[in-house]
């Protein structure tokens, strides 16, 4: 099965049984295509399985003080640091990916961690009150710690609440994962890669309708005016209560045509 068609069966899948491994190295397999999944899962199970103490601390101690995994402050937008594959042998990354980095490799060893999507940096919880913060280097937060974070990511007027904390399920963590690539790709006008990643954000079971119009406001931006305005009408036919301004916007692009 290609990449993309195993990624929609994933995630329309249980939630509960949704692989988040095999599911982040996916989206990593669409920017390279010769990426071994299989290799990669056992690079995965080797980086558990050398962990001497299935603890906590022994978790935390080995991959953050021993491995040294930590967050690439300076390459932060580097493409890279979203893909599973490259975190594991960079041992840097970003927030999220880290995140699942730690949370996969938990698993393996028997510890229970969760997602937690604060706006502005991610984190994990273990055992409902007890943080984690993979991007600098595995610092364990209380909740004032989660706050003080927040607001240094976020600015020191930030207002802080408590359901930022609350856990995300694996398809949250995989749509902010593809944000990030989104907005990455977007910066750089990289078209061939925001297909894919569009492609990606539209199989997620509760991906809005309107995907479709970023897109083609993406292919519009670059010229690609046909191509706009037929994404735009394919929209406007399967949702009528937005088929005023979607055929307007398509039409706009067809006017722009020589």
């Amino acid at each position: 099965m290609d990449p993309t068609s195993r990624f929609a069966e994933l995630v329309m899948g249980p939630e509960d049984e949704l692989a988040l491994d095999e599911a982040a190295l996916l989206i990593a397999a669409h920017a390279q295509p010769q990426l071994d999944m299989a290799a990669e899962l056992r690079l995965l199970d080797r980086l558990a399985f050398s962990i001497p103490e299935r603890t906590l601390d022994g978790w935390r101690r080995h991959l953050f003080v021993d491995l040294g995994f930590s967050g690439d402050v300076a390459r932060y937008y580097d493409p890279g640091n979203s893909f599973l594959n490259q975190v594991l042998r960079r041992r840097r990354g970003l927030p999220i990916t880290l995140s699942v980095l730690g949370m996969e490799v938990g698993r393996r060893i028997g510890l229970d961690f969760e997602g937690v999507g604060m706006p502005g940096h991610f984190l994990l919880r273990h055992q409902s009150d007890v943080y984690v913060d993979p991007f600098d280097a595995g610092r364990i937060l209380d909740r004032q710690g989660c706050a003080e974070r927040f607001r240094a990511v976020n600015g020191a007027g930030a207002p802080f609440r408590t359901a930022y904390l609350e856990p995300v399920g694996p398809r949250a963590i995989l749509a902010r994962m593809l944000n990030n690539l989104k907005s990455v790709y977007a910066g750089r006008g990289d078209v061939a890669a925001l297909a894919w990643v569009f492609e990606l954000r539209k199989a997620l079971p509760d991906a809005s309708p309107l995907e479709g119009r970023e897109w083609a406001r993406v292919l519009g931006a670059t010229g690609r005016f046909i191509e706009a305005a037929e994404e735009m009408e394919a929209l406007a036919r399967l949702l009528p209560e937005h088929e005023e301004s979607l055929i307007s916007e398509a039409f706009a692009f067809r006017s722009r045509l020589n």
